[in-house]
């Protein structure tokens, strides 16, 4: 599903931000990615859909081979990949169904498709009543779970997160581990980076520790295993 092989990333100004990552996360699993401020983690993340690219080694994700990919097969990529970002990135001049609908759009998929779709999505994140409302006129917790809805449209393969309940309250990061633990149960592999000591003792599942560029620490049934 996803592996990584003795993979680096070094920026422009000469930090090496992933040193020599090798890692495999099968399909189904619910992994997150722990480490302190500044470790690698969302660089290590951003590799698995190629919004950085790696400086060497070999990335394969769903069977796409990240590092050799062109930059007009990204989109495809990205199709089988649903991501979820801590600020929403949530187009703020369209409604919550627009916004979910777009993402089924981009791919030409036909109007009643869409429609079923983005109702079964908004139903799955509780938002249904919501559908015509503006990003603005939602909380925090209800922007986060429109771009869940946003993410998972496409029945991806692999959902990743970045800190998706690093900006929420403690009851809505709450329920937005709900829907990710109904995703996963569906079959969708989770790759999420986190701060949330709470949620990753409480929620045990795979614990991949990365500091100062490389993983220290890979186990399952893990805890947070940091202070803060």
């Amino acid at each position: 599903m996803i592996e990584m092989q003795d993979v680096y990333k070094k920026y422009d100004n000469g930090m090496i931000a992933v040193k020599g990552i090798s890692v495999k996360i099968n399909k189904g699993e619910f992994v997150y990615v722990v480490g302190p401020s500044g470790a690698g983690k969302t660089t290590f993340i951003k590799l698995m859909y190629r919004e950085e690219r790696a400086t060497k080694g070999s990335i394969i994700v769903n069977n796409f081979n990240v590092t050799k990919l062109s930059d007009q097969k990204v989109p495809q990529l990205r199709r089988q990949l649903g991501v979820v970002y801590q600020d929403f990135k949530l187009l703020p001049k369209l409604t919550v169904y627009e916004n979910v609908a777009f993402a089924l759009e981009v791919t030409e998929a036909e109007p009643k498709v869409i429609r079923k779709r983005v109702a079964e999505v908004l139903q799955k994140v509780g938002l249904t009543k919501k559908a015509k409302h503006f990003p603005q006129e939602l909380s925090g917790g209800e922007q986060q779970r429109v771009a869940i809805a946003r993410a998972i449209v496409n029945k991806p393969a692999v959902l990743i997160a970045d800190e998706p309940t690093g900006n929420l309250d403690p009851d809505n990061a709450w329920s937005i581990m709900d829907i990710f633990n109904d995703i996963n149960q569906d079959g969708t592999t989770i790759v999420m980076a986190t701060h949330n000591k709470d949620i990753v003792n409480t929620m045990r599942r795979r614990v991949i520790a990365v500091e100062d560029g490389v993983i220290v620490r890979d186990e399952y049934g893990g805890d947070y295993g940091y202070e803060h």
